[in-house]
């Protein structure tokens, strides 16, 4: 389920994916939820592009630690490769 950043207080999250479109970002929305994992979502920029680089905005996606096996293994479950 979506946490608020209040919930990661105390906590050092672990970063589990960058979605780099909207349509990506709600559909792991979903299958974090459907697995039961609490996560966190926000944006932030990163850098992409080979040639021309640029900075662009993704969807960021945390976990807590205990959470990050189950995250990884829905992710998998699901096409999305996690985030190292």
């Amino acid at each position: 389920m979506k946490k608020e950043a209040d919930y990661f207080e105390g906590h050092e999250p672990q970063l589990i994916y960058i979605a780099k479109k909207l349509k990506d970002a709600l559909r792991l929305e979903n299958v974090l939820d459907a697995a039961g994992v609490d996560f966190g979502v926000e944006t932030d920029e990163y850098q992409g592009g080979f040639v021309f680089r640029s900075m662009r905005t993704g969807a960021f996606f945390y976990v807590l630690e205990e959470s990050r096996e189950a995250a990884v293994a829905a992710m998998l479950a699901n096409g999305y490769i996690p985030a190292k």
